[in-house]
């Protein structure tokens, strides 16, 4: 029988395929780094899961590719990991890469690149959903027709560390003049 935090460790990487082991430990936030690396050594030991890398992806199998979208939906996943359940957060359905629920509102994490923001359009506002529209840059946004429901931007910029900076704007705000992490 394993024991809770690796449940979740084997269920995050069930649903999300390979994620950093930067991610990993951040998702289990409100554990001691020691600990997160004992639980890891652990389930690597029981050959549940697996280095990926070298060691910088964490997957249930160690031929798994990461997927960029979803590791960049987790990176914005994570700044609101401390106010969500552990396991209040799934899979998406396409274009979605993330949901989640925080309160009674449910949250879409959206992962557009560069010339993508046709992929807006299919998105199906609900009562009670939010989305955040993860994009390369805040100007993308400009160029965007946004669904009929609350939106946040963010951008996740990789400048060579194990964690990028994550930048978030609303609508208002898309000339990159002021940024907020609330929705």
């Amino acid at each position: 029988m394993l024991l809770q935090d690796e449940q979740f460790i084997i269920h995050w990487l069930n649903q999300y395929g390979a994620l950093t082991r930067a991610q990993v430990i951040g998702l289990l936030h409100d554990k001691p780094l020691k600990t997160t690396e004992k639980v890891i050594k652990g389930l690597k030991r029981q050959f549940l899961i697996s280095d990926i890398s070298g060691g910088y992806y964490l997957g249930l199998d160690p031929a798994v590719k990461p997927d960029q979208r979803i590791i960049s939906a987790v990176w914005v996943l994570l700044h609101f990991v401390g106010q969500i359940e552990p396991m209040a957060h799934y899979s998406a359905s396409y274009p979605s890469q993330i949901f989640f629920l925080k309160g009674d509102v449910g949250y879409e994490i959206i992962v557009l690149f560069e010339d993508e923001q046709h992929l807006v359009r299919l998105l199906q506002p609900e009562e009670n959903l939010k989305y955040i529209l993860v994009v390369p840059n805040i100007q993308m946004a400009r160029y965007m027709r946004l669904p009929k429901a609350p939106c946040l931007f963010a951008t996740v910029d990789f400048t060579g560390g194990d964690e990028p900076e994550v930048n978030f704007y609303h609508g208002g705000d898309i000339n990159g003049d002021q940024q907020s992490d609330t929705l």
